[in-house]
């Protein structure tokens, strides 16, 4: 499933091509994802203007003018994918098949936005104007925001037996990480992820909260990561995959300099966790 970083690269690219403009034509090729699509989402999405995009979570949202907000989630496979006349360095893969284009927008600009999902989890839904989903209320501090310190994460964590992995996978701690980047985050801290999360200190709290931040945006910056499904709204690929130290590298020796320990896989509450039991403790 797609992480923060991969979500916010979909969002970064989309936004040249949906900001501001109008949505000309709205189609909706089936009736339901993983939930029934908005009867009327055709209807509400032709001819409203997009004055906003934004990301909570895992969530993008598309805040329309007087006629409230599309939400969407990638789920498993979802992807967001542009083309047009303003878009010459989109490019669709093969495996992207036409056949799982299940909602198209097409701008006054005649750029085409297309949500494709080959395994159906994905969401596509309406909000009220001013509402968010319930959902939102539980969600803990976005982790590149300045909501999210070392003080707000120590304070979550305090005493929670639960495994730190694990504890930072809940999304009402921290919002939008995923399996990926928990592993790589707690490897350059240096914390083992079996670790209980209300017994970590002050200053290896601040050390990761800071190393969050920065995996974060350096797989942003390389576009996300890209094992099966992610895509950039260019039809790109992402390179983060390229930089991993633990995630999916088991038996590998450990990156970190003076090392001599190996990557190790456990499983930890059904996931996979990748760390070096020689550095992270």
């Amino acid at each position: 499933m797609p992480e923060l970083p991969e979500v916010e690269t979909v969002l970064r690219g989309l936004a040249p091509h949906l900001e501001g403009r109008v949505i000309a034509r709205a189609e909706a090729r089936r009736p339901d994802l993983r939930r029934p699509l908005p009867p009327d989402l055709v209807q509400v999405l032709t001819g409203a203007r997009v004055v906003g995009l934004r990301r909570r979570s895992k969530y993008l949202l598309a805040d329309l003018d007087g006629r409230g907000t599309l939400l969407l989630h990638l789920g498993m496979s979802g992807r967001l994918l542009i083309e047009g006349a303003a878009t010459a360095d989109y490019h669709r893969d093969p495996a992207i098949l036409p056949r799982h284009d299940h909602v198209v927008l097409t701008t006054d600009q005649g750029t085409t936005v297309t949500f494709n999902d080959a395994r159906r989890f994905g969401m596509v839904d309406l909000l009220r104007e001013g509402d968010e989903p319930a959902a939102f209320a539980r969600l803990g501090p976005e982790p590149l925001s300045d909501d999210f310190t070392p003080e707000v994460l120590a304070a979550a964590l305090k005493g929670r037996a639960t495994a730190i992995k694990s504890a930072l996978l809940d999304q009402r701690i921290v919002a939008g990480l995923g399996n990926i980047y928990v592993s790589e985050s707690l490897h350059r801290a240096g914390i083992d992820p079996r670790r209980a999360a209300g017994r970590i200190g002050r200053a290896r709290i601040e050390s990761l909260t800071a190393h969050i931040r920065d995996v974060l945006n350096e797989a942003i910056a390389a576009g996300g990561s890209s094992l099966r499904d992610h895509r950039q709204a260019s039809g790109e690929l992402g390179y983060f995959q390229h930089s991993f130290r633990v995630y999916d590298r088991e038996g590998a020796p450990c990156p970190t300099p003076g090392c001599t320990g190996g990557i190790r896989r456990i499983t930890q509450a059904g996931r996979s966790s990748f760390f070096c039991a020689a550095c992270q403790h």
